[in-house]
């Protein structure tokens, strides 16, 4: 497998995969993920906490303390906490949101997974999102995590996005393509 040159040589890359190589080492991998899934939900729900992570105006002090405060309600690990003291000591909140994608790529890869992106019109049911992920994974060669959202613009089928690359077979991609291949 390996990961990409891409993800590690960022800043958030090198903090994500230093924080995977401490939890590798102590076997909390899947706590820390568990974490990080908390703490993306807590930034996406708190206005107030996405200020924080990008406010200069508020002290390194400051942010150590009230990150301190985040780490204890979401009830996150020692080293998850740590990390986030780190982060916040060297001023380095605003990248958090890119470490976390960073360290989710990077425990699925070390598990021989990817994540795909699928995007349609309405919910799935599950053997259908069963199938689909049997006939990525056939695909890839290598196992699939699927990651559903709902977007009533797509008018039925589905948008498909690994890593780069984008399997489109949406509806709306059809009749945009028809209605072009008229104006010709």
């Amino acid at each position: 497998m390996g990961i990409s040159g891409g993800i590690t040589a960022s800043l958030a890359g090198r903090y994500a995969s230093a924080l995977y190589d401490l939890a590798n080492e102590q076997g909390t991998v899947a706590s820390v993920e568990s974490d990080f899934d908390r703490l993306a939900t807590a930034i996406g729900e708190s206005a107030d906490l996405a200020q924080l992570l990008h406010d200069p105006q508020v002290s390194r002090e400051a942010a150590a303390r009230a990150i301190k405060a985040v780490a204890e309600v979401l009830s996150l690990t020692p080293l998850t906490g740590n990390f986030l003291g780190v982060l916040a000591d060297n001023r380095r909140l605003a990248d958090l949101p890119s470490m976390i994608r960073a360290f989710a790529a990077i425990a699925a890869d070390a598990r021989g997974e990817i994540t795909a992106d699928v995007t349609t019109a309405h919910p799935l049911l599950d053997s259908q999102l069963a199938e689909l992920s049997a006939k990525l994974a056939q695909r890839e060669g290598r196992s699939v995590k699927l990651r559903t959202r709902v977007d009533p613009a797509v008018l039925g089928g589905l948008v498909v996005q690994i890593g780069s690359q984008m399997i489109d077979g949406s509806i709306r991609t059809r009749l945009n393509s028809l209605a072009q291949a008229l104006k010709a």
